[in-house]
């Protein structure tokens, strides 16, 4: 209890005023996962879910499976800048699926507003999975194993909203959790070294990271533009622009979850950097320059010792590992 008023609940040495809704966001345990009440989640459900998360029937050409972009060896991503469509490069980096059941939006840019939404998305999109709905409900439907299993879970036939839900109640189960930090906020004061310790106390104060990382799963679920130099195939990325027609929400996207981060790498929406050192970096030079630059975003005069313990600290956040192989396909 004694760490949790320490280091959980008092957010100290910030420039920035908290709202008192911020300050209620305090680091600690990830709470139950929040599970819909129109999708409940159960094993039956949850195994058929993995099935088709590794199905490349889910794909136009039966090249690629969810697992293909969100591989469970690379920390529910993929080690590249950009996703690799069946067209090339895609435009953005592959989010990590960890934690994603506690994002109240899903994609860089928030587009979908549930996992259920966000599964059928990319099985759609002419430049990642290429595949009409209709057609794979008719495909799906030609395989016995699927079919006798659709019917135990839902009472129905093959058919897209099942598949949406499947696939989303599986990756519920896909959560960083049980961490070095959360050992340490459990009570055993050795779970993380003193230099996580310390850099601890920066992602709360002098670092400024807990404006927008904060909370049990370190995001606010909120958008922001950095100023990230644009990598890749675009020449700009507009991200939450395109869905609110906002001027404010130009360049802005989503912030990530640090949860099991050192698993994730490259970071931002475009990949634009290899490793935390340099995330690190590049914060505590003021983001990069970006005439919508979120006004949070300050040079923060960290020396390299502190960006050192701040970068240990992240890699204390690294999650239990998760035995996730590939299934057994009806």
């Amino acid at each position: 209890m004694l760490l949790l008023l320490t280091f959980g609940i008092m957010i100290v040495g910030l420039s920035h005023s908290l709202s008192a809704q911020e300050t209620s966001l305090a680091l600690g345990p990830l709470p139950n996962v929040p599970i819909p009440a129109f999708n409940l989640q159960y094993q039956a459900k949850v195994e058929l879910g993995k099935q088709l998360y590794f199905d490349n029937r889910l794909s136009g050409n039966n090249t690629r499976s969810c697992a293909f972009c969100h591989a469970p060896t690379s920390g529910f991503t993929t080690p590249t800048p950009v996703g690799i469509g069946m067209n090339g490069l895609l435009g953005r980096n592959n989010p990590t699926v960890y934690n994603t059941a506690y994002n109240t939006s899903q994609f860089w840019d928030g587009r979908a507003g549930s996992l259920e939404e966000q599964a059928l998305g990319p099985i759609q999109n002419p430049d990642e999975m290429n595949e009409k709905l209709d057609n794979l409900v008719t495909e799906l439907s030609r395989v016995r194993g699927y079919v006798a299993q659709f019917k135990n879970v839902f009472g129905t036939g093959v058919n897209a909203q099942g598949i949406a839900e499947a696939i989303a109640a599986f990756e519920r189960t896909i959560i960083s959790t049980n961490s070095a930090f959360d050992k340490f906020m459990a009570g055993d004061s050795k779970a993380m070294n003193e230099s996580a310790q310390r850099g601890m106390k920066i992602l709360q104060g002098k670092g400024r990271c807990v404006l927008c990382h904060n909370g049990p799963n370190f995001t606010d679920n909120k958008f922001h533009n950095l100023g990230v130099p644009q990598t890749g195939p675009l020449k700009e990325d507009l991200g939450r622009y395109n869905v609110t027609k906002r001027d404010g929400d130009r360049g802005a996207f989503k912030t990530p979850t640090l949860r099991s981060a050192i698993e994730t790498a490259p970071y931002m929406h475009d990949g634009a950097f290899k490793t935390l050192e340099e995330v690190v970096d590049f914060y505590n030079k003021g983001g990069g320059k970006n005439p919508h630059l979120d006004p949070l975003i300050l040079p923060l005069n960290l020396s390299d010792p502190e960006k050192k313990d701040l970068v240990e600290f992240l890699k204390a956040l690294t999650g239990e590992k998760l035995n996730i192989a590939m299934p057994k396909l009806p």
